[in-house]
């Protein structure tokens, strides 16, 4: 088949769904982007003689050698007016992904392993040591809900820095400084590992084109837009991922995106925005305020969990 040629096969267990007949592709899909990175200003990372980590441990240790040093690691935001709360989405879809099966992490994006669940909270807490730690937060714990996500990375482009890692999909480089340079003032870095049998999975988002009239010239449409000569023009101009394997890595502007175009291609487990996919009470609705609740400390995470899942119940 064309389609599996062209994609990985997550992308297209992906699109897969239950149809009237059996399992069926949903459509095709086109744009993409990347959301396990940690962003860093890179010159002056480098001066400083800071190394990228590789484990999730050695990432700690960054963190805290950051704030020997007198600064704050981390610059974190989930402010984003009525959206308030999707930022700590991607941390936790992550972090499951870290510390679970790629099986268990579509059970729960299912609603079939609740967020009540020991692997959940155990994610939550996980994120608790970077999130928690006054510090390691630039402004601290309080300042996490009410910094907007795209204002959250601006603390890392002052001279010198005021904070230094920043996780969130590549889309954030749009909110960077004009006058930033990919590769010298910022780059990236994978978010590491957490239990090593879990390898080295990456969360991504994207578009689907789906097909609802099964004419010729729709299928014609659904054909070239699987192809990656269908977004070459957009992969040029920078801040896309082409999930296709005929997307050639030299298309990409910078070696910034073409190594995170390089990680979609490789990945052996590949895993779509979890909130996304869950029913809108919950993803885009108690999710993100369970979160914001228990970031803001005004309920304990038992609470927050048990509320998130509450959400399950009005889909």
């Amino acid at each position: 088949m064309r389609l599996k040629k062209n994609y990985n096969a997550s992308w297209i267990d992906m699109a897969t769904m239950d149809g009237p007949s059996g399992k069926i592709m949903a459509g095709v899909w086109n744009r993409s982007n990347v959301k396990s990175l940690v962003w860093y200003p890179k010159k002056q990372f480098d001066e400083a003689g800071y190394k990228v980590p590789k484990t999730w441990d050695e990432m700690l240790e960054l963190s805290r050698q950051i704030a020997k040093d007198g600064d704050k690691a981390w610059n974190i935001g989930i402010e984003s007016g009525a959206a308030t709360g999707w930022a700590a989405t991607d941390w936790i879809e992550d972090i499951m992904l870290r510390t679970t099966t790629p099986e268990n992490y579509d059970k729960w994006v299912k609603g079939e392993l609740p967020f009540t669940s020991p692997e959940v909270k155990k994610a939550v807490e996980k994120m608790g040591e970077i999130w928690l730690d006054d510090e390691l937060v630039y402004g601290g714990r309080k300042s996490i809900v009410t910094t907007s996500f795209g204002d959250a990375p601006k603390s890392m482009f002052t001279n010198p820095a005021k904070s230094w890692l920043h996780r969130q999909g590549n889309f954030i480089t749009s909110f960077f400084p004009n006058t930033a340079k990919a590769g010298v003032d910022y780059d990236w870095f994978y978010l590491p590992p957490i239990d090593p049998q879990y390898g080295n999975p990456v969360l991504v988002a994207g578009d689907i084109y789906a097909m609802f009239n099964d004419r010729p010239e729709v299928r014609a449409v659904l054909q070239f837009f699987s192809k990656g000569e269908s977004i070459k023009t957009w992969v040029q101009s920078g801040g896309v991922i082409a999930p296709m394997n005929d997307a050639s890595l030299d298309w990409y502007s910078t070696d910034v995106d073409r190594r995170m175009a390089k990680l979609v291609q490789e990945a052996k487990t590949l895993r779509f925005d979890g909130s996304d996919l869950m029913p809108g009470s919950v993803g885009a609705g108690t999710f993100w305020k369970g979160m914001t609740d228990y970031v803001s400390g005004t309920v304990d995470l038992d609470g927050a969990l048990k509320e998130i899942q509450a959400g399950w119940n009005k889909k």
